[in-house]
């Protein structure tokens, strides 16, 4: 079964054959096809190929111009509904009556309006400032290569500095440790060369890259078949160097044979640029402004048609109908989220972390599976030295000595596992200042790729000689001759042998490098001034040296607060799954069997989606595959989030529903990424989640309780236009009552959510907010009615000319049960007594409270159609709002017990 990523993966392979096919072809016929010498190019032949080949560039994603900013601020279904509205609140309020010369009325229209420009312009300004920051973390310095070129074709070559922008096809350039490979590039010569690929493959160690074909000149162009190509690992093709790589030692001579977007590099970064996915907020808010939008389109008519043929002016049954749309739209709710998140993106500022795009925090919340790159995320991307041990497994710090000596007086580029020796030796001893006071240094036989080891020849206080060899396992038993065991040298027989290659293997499964270390004892008679590879024999094998990169200190309590809060972490890696399995048991997750990508690549996705929620590890991944079970985990339902930090995690950055990075990760993962992380500490992600779901539950809290209170007091107008001879609120009185209400929301985002909310993921849940809706909206319909008949029967505003009592009477309760219930529907807790509101919110709820009771007492009120109340109306009103919390309280209880959840 062919996947989506066929097409992709097809792609990527025709870059990585091309890379392949210039491995296995001779220097002359490179330095032909490419039209250049080992003298280098000229510079008006460089000019003219950046010209033919374009400059030395990968694609990335630009941050969009301030207007397009501005105006993706505003793309969102809330705001379009509103809008709507607002057009035909401006046709039926104004255009018409204007065309008959009647008086217009702007006033829904400036409130509609006014909502949709606070909420936009608050979602642009807290985006715009993230997203200037995320460039000030990019790297300010110009990165530069070293080229050999010629002013002139007779001018002798020199060695310059260009941009690596100006890099192209066939020029030489030469690289020394700390650079960055400049492009694709095929090796002319090198020495003791070691090269980071950890931005593209995750792994950690570096690996080593020659001048010779090695295991690629094994085979022909002529007896390779195109698809063995396509399946070969390019990254191990040890004479290529690949774009965004680094050397961490040794120097090397190279041509180059593909810039910009031909490079290996430049193939991902292309995959990664373009639209996004849809998220998890995205399918959220889509799914409820439909179901609000279903809901307008069932009730609006409804009113419309009762009310035009029971008062038989359809005018005014055409405007109230309109204000009923009005009143079922939360038109506050862009402006609530954007509020949310933007407090939500404050809070995690102060934690030293930058997001990106603020709809990232509600994801961070809904967030159930987190997956994550290994490799400077879980690990610290640091080698250190684990073990100093004698042949019997124990520690020895002779051992230890001995290896530092070695390290230390080594004149070459110290690799990683030279540094991390001495690293450890001087932090840990006082080995430097003793030892380097007892020995000096004699002579060397450098580190080589056929020997696989480094000798050392050191003299003390005696005339005697101490050679002392490091290096792989192998190599060095096959130069042994004995062992040390217990303060006597032994024999190295088979059975000996076998031992130590057991004991190093025991290492290795637990995802070690393991170095071997051995010593020669030359007796002053057979000194000499220079040593050579011959020298290197009979030597007494003294222990082992194990190295592994450490998982960060926070990695363990960070991935225990995760589950604990309901979000299961997997690991999809490019390393290999020995060492991952190593990290995973040390940060306290349970490896189980890895998945390979070499296992991936052969399901379809029927399959692939089974196995992915059975595994924890997924190892030796291409970026594709990463990206791939990410998009799968979504098609299972999960919201997932990933971290990472490398060009090879792009593609999964961009496709989970949330893409976390670090600021030192490439800048392609930081443009691909929604969170950037500034400390090291991933203690933040459990932060995150929690900020992410009181964000998340915030936002719930204003669309169930406005969504069901506005449904509510449709279903009593329904019911009131069904009796009454006049409309039981005018459309003004309905949209003041609506803008109140929505003012004391404003405080939501303060507020605090109960601890048992934040114990799990949460998601946008269409249905809920339905039943929400249906259930909790006719409660207070219920006491609408009973202020109907209060109005009605005890206070007689039973007439048309008594309409503006009865409407006023309505206004106070409708909107002062409104504001009070928001306090019993919060928490799914007994309120006031089990959870309170934040003082914001409560502040807002008497304001507003104070202001609905003032406005039929004020001169607005006349101007409106409202009137003074009698003080005999406010006792019956404190105990229609009792009774509303009440029977609000039991109905909370009924809905929690019969389905199990409150928002």
């Amino acid at each position: 079964m062919m996947t989506k990523n066929t097409s992709k993966t097809k792609a990527q392979n025709s870059v990585d054959i091309k890379a392949i096919n210039e491995a296995q072809s001779s220097l002359d016929s490179i330095l032909a096809k490419f039209q250049s010498s080992l003298s280098g190019l000229t510079q008006e032949s460089a000019k003219s190929r950046i010209e033919t080949y374009g400059k030395n560039e990968v694609a990335r994603e630009k941050v969009p111009s301030v207007l397009v900013q501005l105006l993706m601020a505003f793309n969102n279904p809330f705001i379009f509904v509103l809008l709507a509205l607002a057009i035909v609140s401006f046709v039926t309020d104004f255009w018409l009556p204007l065309q008959n010369g009647e008086e217009t009325d702007l006033t829904g229209i400036i409130i509609i309006l006014t909502m949709v420009s606070l909420s936009g312009l608050l979602r642009f300004w807290q985006e715009f400032r993230s997203n200037k920051a995320a460039e000030a973390l990019k790297s300010m310095i110009r990165t530069t290569a070293t080229v050999l070129r010629r002013a002139h074709k007779d001018m002798p070559p020199e060695r310059i500095e260009i941009p690596l922008s100006e890099i192209v096809p066939g020029d030489i350039v030469y690289l020394s440790a700390g650079d960055m490979i400049p492009a694709d590039i095929r090796l002319i010569e090198s020495r003791d060369l070691f090269v980071s690929q950890a931005v593209l493959t995750g792994e950690s160690i570096p690996v080593e890259k020659y001048d010779t074909l090695g295991a690629v000149t094994q085979k022909t162009t002529d007896n390779i078949e195109q698809s063995d190509i396509a399946k070969d690992n390019v990254l191990d093709v040890n004479n290529i160097c690949f774009m965004g790589t680094n050397v961490v030692s040794g120097t090397a001579t190279a041509i180059v044979v593909a810039t910009g977007a031909d490079t290996h590099f430049g193939s991902l970064a292309k995959s990664i640029v373009g639209s996004r996915a849809e998220t998890s907020f995205d399918r959220g808010v889509n799914s409820v402004s439909w179901l609000l939008i279903r809901f307008m389109l069932i009730m609006v008519p409804i009113v419309f048609f009762i009310n035009g043929f029971s008062k038989n002016d359809w005018g005014d049954a055409a405007l109230f109908a309109l204000a009923v749309a009005v009143g079922l739209t939360p038109e506050m709710l862009p402006m609530i989220v954007s509020a949310n998140l933007a407090k939500g993106a404050v809070g995690m500022a102060k934690r030293k972390v930058v997001v990106k795009r603020l709809n990232a925090i509600q994801n961070f919340g809904a967030m159930d599976i987190l997956c994550t790159d290994k490799t400077g995320t879980l690990t610290q991307d640091k080698i250190i030295l684990e073990h100093h041990l004698d042949i019997n497994g124990q520690v020895d710090s002779s051992v230890l000595e001995l290896a530092w000596l070695n390290s230390y007086y080594q004149s070459g580029m110290k690799n990683l596992m030279d540094k991390a020796i001495i690293r450890f030796a001087e932090e840990k001893t006082r080995m430097k200042k003793v030892g380097a006071s007892l020995y000096k240094k004699i002579d060397e036989l450098p580190f080589d790729f056929v020997r696989r080891r480094l000798s050392v020849v050191v003299q003390n206080d005696s005339d005697n000689h101490l050679m002392i060899c490091k290096g792989a396992v192998e190599e060095m038993l096959s130069i042994a001759s004995h062992v040390y065991e217990n303060g006597e040298y032994l024999p190295l027989d088979d059975k000996r042998k076998q031992a130590l290659i057991a004991l190093a293997h025991d290492y290795n499964k637990d995802g070690f490098r393991v170095l071997a270390v051995g010593i020669k004892d030359i007796p002053a008679s057979e000194t000499k001034a220079q040593y050579t590879v011959q020298d290197e024999t009979a030597l007494a094998i003294r222990g082992f040296l194990t190295f592994l990169d450490p998982p960060k200190e926070s990695a363990f309590e960070a991935i225990s607060a995760l589950n604990e809060h309901g979000v299961g972490v997997k690991v999809l890696t490019g390393d290999n799954e020995i060492i991952t399995i190593k990290v995973c048991r040390e940060v306290g997750l349970e490896p189980g069997i890895p998945l390979l990508g070499t296992e991936i690549e052969k399901m379809d996705d029927a399959e692939l989606k089974i196995q992915i929620e059975q595994r924890t590890i997924f190892a030796k991944l291409t970026p594709l595959q990463k990206s791939r079970i990410i998009r799968l985990l979504q098609d299972n339902g999960h919201t997932v989030g990933f971290l990472g930090d490398g060009i090879n995690d792009a593609p999964a950055l961009r496709d989970a529903d949330v893409g976390i990075s670090v600021d030192t990760a490439t800048d392609i993962a930081k443009e691909s990424a929604d969170i950037i992380l500034l400390e090291k500490s991933l203690m933040v992600l459990e932060e995150g989640v929690i900020c992410g779901r009181e964000t998340f539950g915030n936002i719930m809290k204003y669309l169930n309780m406005t969504a069901s209170s506005n449904f509510g007091n449709i279903f009593s107008v329904l019911v009131a236009s069904a009796f009454l001879p006049f409309l039981p609120m005018l459309a003004i009185h309905l949209l003041i009552q609506n803008l109140l209400y929505d003012i004391s929301q404003l405080s939501l985002p303060w507020d605090r959510m109960d601890d048992e909310f934040l114990q799990k993921p949460r998601k946008w849940d269409a249905l809920n907010i339905k039943r929400f809706m249906i259930w909790i909206g006719p409660t207070s319909s219920i006491f609408d009615i009973s202020t109907y008949a209060l109005m009605w029967f005890v206070f007689s505003a039973n007439s048309v000319e008594m309409q503006s009592l009865f409407h006023s009477g309505w206004f106070i309760e409708g909107l002062l049960s409104q504001t009070l219930v928001v306090h019993m529907l919060r928490t799914q807790k007994i309120p006031f007594v089990q959870s309170t509101a934040a003082f914001p919110v409560i502040v807002m709820t008497l304001l507003i409270m104070a202001v609905g009771i003032y406005i039929p007492f004020s001169p607005l009120g006349g101007l409106i159609g409202l009137e003074p109340l009698p003080l005999s109306y406010f006792p019956w009103l404190l105990a229609t709002l009792f009774s509303y919390c009440c029977v609000a309280q039991l109905m909370k209880r009924i809905y929690i017990k019969r389905f199990g959840q409150w928002f």
